[in-house]
């Protein structure tokens, strides 16, 4: 599954790993992805969204119609 959020648009950070003897190697900072199923009842199915909390937040806050109008603002197919 692709780590990035269909509506906040989250997506990995990158950066060191550092020991306690100071040596770096690479590593990567993934956002907390969910994937979701929402009723939408203006198309009268359920539809299924990767989210971060954040963006599950959000859902909650502006509600499942307002959320797939901005995810299809961004041009993601639903």
């Amino acid at each position: 599954m692709s780590a990035h959020c269909m509506l906040t648009g989250a997506r990995p950070g990158f950066g060191n790993s550092i020991s306690h003897s100071h040596r770096r190697t690479s590593r990567r900072f993934d956002p907390n992805v969910q994937r979701k199923r929402y009723w939408l009842p203006s198309e009268g199915r359920h539809v299924r969204l990767r989210l971060s909390t954040k963006g599950i937040k959000t859902v909650d806050t502006i509600g499942v119609e307002a959320a797939v109008t901005r995810i299809r603002a961004r041009g993601v197919k639903i």
